[in-house]
């Protein structure tokens, strides 16, 4: 797996957003892959929340008949927090402040959901 070009896809897209703060890269089971954090963000902590969020997330969309899941967002008083599914097998989480815009950032992340795709099945 090329670490450095996933570091390279998570900074790509802090550059590119404004209002990111972290983002993290995730095995589907919670297993921490690759992260771009800042202090006071626990990446382990933050992916295995996002596997298990995630998961309520696609049971609740399956149950319902709404499809496969294309992703979830928990937005707080200070920002949101956005996951995305990965292919089958991973997930990718990101952080923002109040002035991330979400709508944005779901347009602008699906090109590099797919070159992370790419970049985690070349390591299988």
């Amino acid at each position: 797996m090329d670490h450095e070009a996933l570091a390279g896809e998570m900074k790509g897209l802090r550059d590119q957003i404004s209002g990111i703060t972290d983002t993290v890269i995730a095995a589907v089971d919670g297993i921490l892959i690759a992260a771009d954090t800042e202090d006071g963000i626990e990446p382990n902590e933050l992916a295995a929340l996002a596997a298990a969020s995630m998961g309520i997330a696609q049971r609740t969309a399956a149950a319902t008949g709404r499809g496969p899941l294309r992703r979830t967002v928990a937005c707080g008083s200070r920002g949101c927090a956005a996951v995305y599914p990965v292919g089958d097998t991973a997930l990718m989480v990101v952080l923002g402040d109040e002035g991330l815009a979400v709508e944005q950032l779901h347009l602008e992340s699906q090109p590099m959901l797919k070159r992370i795709g790419a970049i985690l099945s070349e390591g299988n």
